[in-house]
């Protein structure tokens, strides 16, 4: 009688026939952070919201005139802090200036300023966080006791300062000294990451095989590095929008004739009882705006934190 044999079970994940016959299933491409993490943020409404929100004052700190054919420097002193008219939904301030046009032109500086200063900063305190991490040591003391200078003044009262003694009222002076006062934060997160990335097997790894500093910092380091600087990055860039109206609220920030929500909101702070709208569009506007890249950090942060998913 012949021996009664079992069936052997068979392995199909690997160079498994697919139930055509047509040779080997095909095997899913292998996810990274940022795929994992864009397929997220497909899901949250909150980053559709700001994107879109972001977008539209980006096209419109480019564009204005798409919005408005008034320019926000025609005055009337015979307008002066009327309400809404036809043509003028906003009314007029005290000057008689057009409120619709100057809320509209004022996303320019703002979004100028925010998105420049959040770039600058970002640069210098990758720089410096990244070269303090990587190499550590005395590198890592004397960049970190430099970053400490910095992060030891208030970014307020610093720009209050400078700005008043410099008499500067130029987006390039706001920036300039925001990104000054401002790298030490993002510096200090740069630095943990790198840190943290560069004590994996496959930095390791690389560094076994001969692979040389620079390469080591661009290919290996620094893409596993961004995620959290990224997320501090988007969330400052709100703060540095608010920032500078508040400067230019002081009087110290951008100065006429650049158009500055924050400039609008000073102007009309002593008129808030007889045309509360002077206040309201610009105050609105820059509420929205920093809001609007709030969220979006909020929602990227959710995104490319595995411990929150």
């Amino acid at each position: 009688m012949p021996e009664m044999t079992e069936p052997v079970a068979t392995d199909r994940t690997e160079g498994a026939a697919a139930p055509g016959g047509n040779g080997p299933e095909p095997q899913a491409a292998p996810r990274s952070l940022w795929g994992d993490a864009w397929r997220d943020l497909r899901r949250n409404p909150i980053f559709y919201i700001s994107a879109v929100l972001i977008l539209f004052l980006v096209v419109l700190s480019i564009w204005p005139s798409l919005l408005t054919g008034t320019s926000p420097y025609a005055c009337d002193l015979g307008r002066s802090q009327q309400g809404p008219a036809p043509g003028h939904p906003f009314g007029f301030n005290t000057q008689g200036c057009d409120v619709y046009a100057r809320t509209v032109y004022g996303a320019r500086a703002s979004v100028t300023v925010g998105i420049c200063t959040t770039v600058l900063a970002a640069v210098i305190g990758c720089l410096f966080g990244g070269l303090a991490g990587f190499f550590g040591g005395w590198w890592d003391s004397l960049l970190s006791r430099i970053g400490d200078i910095f992060f030891g003044i208030p970014i307020l009262l610093g720009g209050i300062v400078f700005l008043s003694v410099i008499k500067g009222g130029s987006i390039f002076t706001v920036v300039l000294l925001m990104a000054v006062l401002g790298w030490p934060q993002i510096a200090r997160i740069a630095r943990s990451a790198v840190i943290s990335a560069k004590q994996q097997d496959y930095v390791q790894a690389a560094r076994a095989l001969g692979a040389s500093t620079p390469r080591m910092l661009l290919r290996h380091i620094a893409p596993n590095a961004l995620a959290p600087v990224i997320v501090v990055a988007t969330i400052a860039l709100g703060t540095y929008i608010s920032l500078e109206a508040t400067l230019s609220f002081l009087g110290v920030g951008l100065k006429p004739p650049t158009v500055s929500w924050g400039i609008d909101i000073s102007s009309a702070a002593t008129q808030i009882r007889n045309a509360p709208h002077m206040l309201l569009y610009p105050a609105g506007a820059l509420s929205v705006t920093v809001l609007a890249f709030i969220m979006l950090g909020d929602a990227v942060r959710d995104a490319l934190d595995p411990k929150l998913r």
